[in-house]
């Protein structure tokens, strides 16, 4: 039985300054994250950049990552192909180098019809045994996988998981009204996960978690004890910084918010190109602001 739950962040994946991969740091970076209590590790989301690698520094990435996590939390990959021929054999790949799970993306470039998404993610499920978390974004990637969609999905035993991003805190309800507990939920969109949580979300799948850890899985573990008052106090501090996650530049602005916190660097690939002055500026300010009001966790008396 899969078992996810919990604080998964999505990974950046780092460049030295010329644009090759810097797999040291990448892979200090995942240990520290995993060293402070996050449950799970994704690579190759959004945030990790996955359109902007070549298909063999895909694979070089998983490689480095399972080397890293080594079993001690659940390793998943996000799947960004351009067709559902090249998602496969993406999938085929990350099953023999090791990985725990697939979060799974429609087609990219192509903006597909539910009716396509689906046939997509069929075919994905069918061609190898891993646990495949669907990720339903309508608001960046153009398709909605509906509740009805969603029963269809059910159909496939290996899906086993949502990420649910339409930013619409009503869909995880209706979801659990559907299904029960068939799926397991995750809240995908930083700046209302608290209230994923509180509405039963099983985790949440984090860009901001790279740069506040602790502070992430807090609110999780408050949240998932039924202390919300005490969640509200560490979501109202971290809120600022999370409505980053939320806008075109959120891979910039997470890699910059990592630079600053010492935890990483800035460079991304073109077209993602290094923010401009005033929008750094409105991230230190963010930061600082974060750094000189945070909060003592300790006196949540958290394990």
């Amino acid at each position: 039985m899969i078992e996810w739950q919990g604080v998964y962040p999505a990974v950046t994946t780092q460049f030295y300054d010329d644009g090759s991969i810097n797999f040291d740091t990448t892979k200090s970076m995942i240990d520290a994250l995993i060293n402070e209590g996050v449950h799970g590790i994704i690579v190759l989301g959004t945030v990790g950049e996955n359109c902007s690698l070549r298909a063999q520094e895909k694979r070089e990435v998983l490689k480095a990552a399972k080397e890293v996590v080594a079993g001690r939390v659940p390793l998943l990959t996000g799947v960004a192909e351009t067709t559902t021929q090249f998602a496969i054999e993406f999938c085929q790949d990350a099953e023999e180098i090791g990985v725990d799970g697939l979060m799974v993306l429609p087609g990219m470039v192509y903006r597909s019809t539910e009716r396509e998404a689906i046939y997509h993610y069929q075919q994905i499920a069918r061609s190898m045994s891993l646990p495949v978390m669907i990720y339903n974004n309508p608001v960046t990637y153009g398709v909605d996988v509906s509740i009805e969609g969603m029963k269809v999905l059910a159909n496939e035993e290996n899906i086993v998981a949502i990420k649910e991003a339409t930013t619409d805190t009503r869909r995880i309800t209706e979801l659990q009204n559907a299904f029960a507990d068939r799926f397991i939920i995750f809240g995908g969109v930083d700046d209302i996960a608290l209230e994923s949580l509180m509405l039963g979300a099983t985790g949440w799948i984090s860009g901001l978690t790279n740069v506040f850890p602790r502070e992430s899985v807090a609110i999780y573990e408050l949240a998932r004890q039924g202390r919300y008052e005490e969640a509200k106090e560490i979501w109202r501090w971290f809120l600022p910084l999370l409505r980053l996650d939320t806008i075109p530049t959120l891979v910039q602005c997470i890699k910059y918010a990592e630079q600053l916190a010492g935890r990483g660097s800035e460079v991304t690939r073109a077209p993602r190109l290094s923010l401009p002055e005033d929008e750094k500026a409105m991230i230190n300010r963010l930061y600082d602001e974060a750094m000189t009001t945070r909060i003592d966790l300790s006196k949540f008396k958290l394990d």
